[in-house]
């Protein structure tokens, strides 16, 4: 007998050998009937493989990221299986889940070309797959026998991920006609996949390196019923219309250079605006806070980078160094060691902490060309960083404290749907992707759980994908249509304070060394705002909106009454212009509407006679007409307070 720990603690024991999908079963068949896949002692395993130790046991159903992530790859074998049955001979490369829902497949196809219309074509043989209802089976397979399955296939592809596989961790996963190399997991049988649509055909290079040949890739996603695939279609088209690089464009947000370089963001004079009153908000807030503002340059030597410890786990990620005068120095990816030293410039006691320094720093990454996009993945980056330095008794308190910042903000913008992505180190990969403190680790990570925990902060634990100096929290927020995004980082270092000598005077007098805490709650410039642009559709709240107004004088006879209430209106510190052009009004308005100018005052003889606007707001229309300083007063309100959109 095996005993079996479930995740509310409770202990069951089995008969050794025993599937997931079997204990699901003697839980209840409708349970049974959800589970795509298992999460055993923290991996993810097929929910049909034997249990045969003691385990800690998870049943993944649609509702969990990995349950979904592992109907996604197996949806990428039965195209897979679809393709092979239309284009014999076809060869392929890899087949995962893609971040945002779906998976796809590289493939050689020998020469031949996919269409739209043959993307029909092998969606309708996925669907009659998959109701066959063909058991994804598991084998496993000595290295020799695999390389001699794919030489007589021909197959060069999977030859080379033969390459860097160890014998004795060889899988083989077949469904139906279809035999592929494959680590796995996978849903029990293709008949959970009740859905199917490819949205879309492109090339890519196999490894991703262009002197390689070309593949075609097939993207498409998947679903457990057709409602929620026709729901996430209509999610796709909404989407399109908010994607921020075609607002970005259409509203003079930020615009791209190939002379100034990929993935180096100029912000336009509207994008300014947006900068600065994100600027002013966490300004603000920070102040309140008790932060500290300070400004550090944006290179420095190789020497900062090694005491750090950033260039040895960083370095590809960072630009390559400049010599001058027998130095190498390196344009910064990150904030914190510019931040340590100012720590240590002056002596501290337990007296100074916490002590908290904050700036909107500039760093530089060094993102593939194939990864950056739109502003979401770009190699400049303005992060509303700081960095906080504190005792081990003082740390609830200030992670606390940064978490209600975050949710702070989440009202702000109006986001109502978060979770906080615990990520934690992985003891096998100690003294590799992280320090060697297993003990420090263990410390940390108990501290940052506790202040969840008391918090009742919504959150997930995901083991091996921590900083390399300590623990991170990721924050996951989604958009008004429920796209998810990663909004900023909160990170707790046990590390750096040792490597650059950082002490404080306890209260014992003795030398200590803080915790540091590494956060960023409105992430950086360009990853926010293209978020912003996406969640609001281009219709940013008043306080936001780079023209908050609009005058739309009627004829040009209310043209002078127009620039005299464009006066006032500055004189308020609001944001306004005045349409000037010979044009009809309604086309004016129509003009201003798509622009997503919050406010519209139209003026004409009467409102002119009477010192009054006719008001129209954004998405509302016709609000009747004010008085002038009414008005004024009803939109810096707006400002003042930060309103969000009605």
């Amino acid at each position: 007998m095996i005993k079996i720990t479930f995740p509310d603690g409770a202990v069951r024991e089995y008969e050794n050998g025993i599937t997931a999908l079997e204990v699901a079963k003697s839980i209840s068949e409708g349970l049974a009937k959800k589970v795509l896949a298992a999460n055993v002692n923290g991996q993810v395993w097929d929910a049909t493989r034997p249990l045969t130790t003691d385990a800690t046991l998870k049943l993944l159903t649609w509702t969990d990221e990995d349950g979904k992530s592992t109907f996604w790859h197996s949806s990428a074998h039965l195209l897979a299986e679809a393709v092979e049955a239309l284009y014999p001979g076809v060869k392929f490369w890899v087949g995962p889940p893609v971040d945002g829902g779906g998976f796809y497949y590289d493939m050689d196809l020998g020469g031949r070309q996919i269409t739209e219309d043959d993307l029909r074509k092998l969606e309708v043989k996925m669907a009659e797959l998959a109701k066959q209802n063909e058991v994804y089976r598991r084998k496993e397979i000595s290295k020799a026998d695999a390389i001699r399955y794919f030489t007589d296939k021909g197959d060069e592809y999977k030859l080379d991920l033969l390459e860097n596989l160890q014998d004795g961790q060889i899988t083989f996963y077949t469904q139906g006609n279809f035999t592929d190399l494959c680590r796995g997991p996978h849903i029990p049988n293709t008949g959970f996949i009740k859905a199917v649509r490819l949205t879309n055909i492109a090339g890519a290079y196999w490894k991703g390196d262009e002197k390689n040949k070309q593949l075609t890739r097939v993207y498409g996603v998947t679903f457990p019923s057709q409602k929620e695939l026709d729901e996430y279609l209509q999610m796709l088209e909404e989407a399109k219309k908010r994607d921020h690089r075609k607002l970005g464009k259409e509203l003079g947000i930020f615009t791209f250079d190939e002379q100034v370089g990929p993935g180096l963001p100029l912000w336009m004079p509207n994008g300014a605006v947006i900068i600065e009153e994100l600027e002013k908000l966490a300004k603000d807030t920070e102040g309140r806070a008790g932060y500290k503002r300070v400004v550090t340059p944006n290179i420095a030597k190789e020497s900062l980078y090694l005491t750090s410890g950033h260039l040895p786990y960083y370095q590809d990620s960072m630009y390559p160094p400049m010599e001058l005068e027998g130095e190498k120095y390196y344009l910064r990816a990150m904030n914190c060691p510019h931040h340590h030293k100012i720590f240590a410039a002056e002596q501290r006691s337990y007296k100074d902490l916490p002590y908290r320094l904050a700036e909107y720093g500039t760093v530089y990454r060094y993102e593939q060309s194939g990864e950056l996009f739109g502003l979401m993945r770009v190699r400049c980056l303005h992060m509303n960083d700081a960095h906080i330095y504190c005792s081990r008794e003082q740390f609830y308190d200030e992670f606390r404290g940064v978490n209600e910042m975050y949710l702070k903000y989440f009202k702000i913008f109006g986001i109502d749907k978060y979770v906080m992505r615990f990520s934690t180190h992985d003891p096998a990969k100690l003294g590799q992707k992280f320090i060697d403190e297993p003990e420090l680790w263990k410390e940390t990570e108990d501290l940052v759980r506790d202040v969840l925990i008391r918090t009742k902060t919504p959150y997930v634990e995901v083991p091996g994908e921590g900083a390399f100096y300590g623990p991170k929290i990721d924050v996951q927020i989604w958009s008004a249509i429920g796209r998810e995004f990663t909004l900023a980082t909160n990170q707790v270092d046990f590390a750096q304070g040792r490597r650059f000598n950082l002490q404080f005077t306890n209260r014992d007098n003795h030398p200590e060394s803080p915790l540091i805490i590494h956060r960023a709650p409105l992430g950086t410039h360009e990853r926010f705002i293209g978020f912003l642009l996406e969640h609001y559709a281009g219709k940013f709240p008043v306080w936001l909106a780079p023209l908050q107004v609009k005058v739309l004088p009627i004829t040009d006879k209310s043209l002078e009454y127009a620039q005299s209430l464009s006066i006032l209106l500055k004189n308020a510190d609001i944001r306004v212009e005045v349409d000037d052009r010979s044009e009809k009004i309604g086309k004016k308005i129509r003009d201003t509407e798509l622009a997503r100018v919050p406010y519209m005052l139209v003026v004409g003889e009467k409102e002119m006679s009477e010192n009054k606007v006719a008001v129209r707001r954004q998405g509302k229309g016709d609000l009747g007409v004010k008085g002038i300083e009414e008005f004024i007063a009803e939109v810096r309100k707006e400002i003042i307070e930060r309103a969000p959109n009605p």
